[in-house]
């Protein structure tokens, strides 16, 4: 018995986030906020292109609304990956996911989600 008895409140303890915990989560944020970026941008891209389109006539941005749709599956992919890593109700998901769908709304729910995450991390 010469070891140190470590308790979970011991400074020498690991925290209980540390490790490869608050690793793959800070990487599962990260990964998301990439992702609700691109497709902040893009949904405006996509904005703008309608707008051309059906008041001027004008469809040379046309190509972005595909991108766009590619984009926010990987989107709500990486909501669902963070959010069963973090125990988020669905309502909380949902709602999450939903933000990639109205403009400038994905980038209010990522600094929101960013500040949560954070606080865990």
């Amino acid at each position: 018995m010469n070891s140190p008895r470590t308790t979970p409140t011991s400074p020498s303890s690991r925290p209980r986030t540390g490790g490869a915990d608050a690793r793959s989560l800070a990487w599962r944020l990260t990964v998301y906020r990439v992702l609700a970026y691109a497709t902040g941008v893009l949904l405006i891209v996509v904005t703008v292109a309608t707008v051309m389109n059906f008041g001027f006539g004008d469809d040379r941005l046309g190509w972005t609304a595909v991108i766009h749709g590619y984009l926010y599956m990987v989107y709500l992919v990486s909501v669902v990956v963070l959010g069963t890593a973090m125990r988020w109700r669905p309502v909380r998901m949902l709602l999450v996911a939903l933000a990639g769908t109205i403009p400038l709304m994905s980038f209010v729910a990522e600094r929101s989600v960013t500040r949560e995450v954070s606080r865990k991390l």
